[in-house]
């Protein structure tokens, strides 16, 4: 636990994984087919995580590909206007594209349309993480997507590898999309290897059940990551809150409810939240009620990037919430 947590406590990550353009009507409520206006902002989940941790006072750097055109470019400005180290962000040319993503500011009837094809981010490779001056950090985050498809997979597994030689624990969000893969059983397969090498996983219900072969079996598949090769694993349930397994704890958490005003980016708000929390020396079931929070002010604005929260957005958040629901049982 402790080489772990003196990681994090750096409160400086290399973070994995793509940045994406955002799309999304305007006013909240309207649907794409209706929309007069469309608001334009930085994704991508690992984009996400590293300036939501720079928002919350950590320093962040992303590791990626993106496409050598307005949308790269636009991607890149975002990344510096958010305060993330584009040092290892490397534009690829021919029709490699930036991915897009296109949804709605509602949760009645909400849609999401991605558009993956030829994505910049998989030309991520083996020269890319290499590059990577990895004692500079305090430890490395990545998301699933970043093994769906080659040379990213293999690139991502190399990471790992520098890492783990320069001393950096792995932190890994499951965030299991199924449109970018090329089966469900080559997904269950590298991701169930990714997450054995990582010291700490955080996943949703669905992923580790995924994981596990069968959607019942996700809570076992989470104690059994926590007992045999992970440091921290953190099951989420949704709106009946988390378990996490650290050696013999397993600590139960709620959900601080909200008015969403959408269902996107909570997933990587937690992982700010939780980072920066550590970071800050909170015990670990403060700094997973401090992800929930972050994750309640996301769902809660328009966007993902813009809608994550400042430290003090997250202070005045805490400070009129009257507090988080009481874990569910799983």
């Amino acid at each position: 636990m402790s080489a772990l947590l003196d990681g994090i406590a750096k409160n400086n990550f290399v973070v994995v994984g793509r940045v994406g353009m955002d799309l999304y009507p305007d006013p909240p409520g309207v649907g794409v087919e209706d929309a007069q206006v469309i608001h334009a902002d930085m994704g991508g989940s690992s984009a996400n995580i590293a300036a939501g941790i720079v928002k919350l006072g950590g320093q962040a750097a992303l590791v990626t590909r993106v496409s050598d055109d307005a949308v790269g470019r636009f991607c890149m400005n975002k990344l510096a206007h958010y305060g993330v180290d584009t040092t290892y962000v490397t534009p690829v040319g021919g029709e490699f594209r930036n991915s897009l993503a296109l949804y709605e500011s509602r949760i009645e009837g909400h849609q999401s349309v991605i558009y993956r094809n030829g994505a910049a981010d998989f030309e991520m490779n083996a020269d890319d993480v290499a590059a990577v001056d990895y004692s500079r950090f305090g430890a490395l985050i990545t998301a699933g997507t970043v093994f769906a498809a080659e040379p990213s997979r293999s690139a991502t597994f190399d990471a790992f590898a520098h890492a783990k030689k320069a001393g950096l624990p792995i932190i890994f969000d499951v965030d299991y999309r199924p449109y970018s893969w090329p089966t469900p059983q080559v997904a269950e397969e590298v991701l169930s290897r990714a997450a054995a090498e990582c010291d700490m996983i955080v996943g949703n219900d669905e992923e580790f059940g995924f994981m596990a072969g069968d959607i019942t079996k996700g809570l076992d598949k989470a104690r059994e990551l926590a007992r045999t090769t992970a440091t921290i694993v953190v099951y989420k349930m949704g709106p009946e809150g988390a378990i996490t397994f650290a050696g013999d704890q397993e600590i139960a958490t709620g959900i601080y409810p909200v008015d969403a005003l959408k269902p996107t980016g909570a997933g990587d708000s937690f992982m700010a939240g939780m980072m920066t929390g550590l970071a800050h020396g909170l015990t670990l079931q403060g700094a997973i009620l401090r992800g929930s929070a972050c994750a309640s002010v996301t769902v809660s604005k328009p966007g993902c990037a813009p809608a994550m929260a400042t430290t003090h957005v997250l202070e005045k958040f805490l400070s009129e919430h009257p507090g988080p629901t009481k874990p569910g049982k799983a």
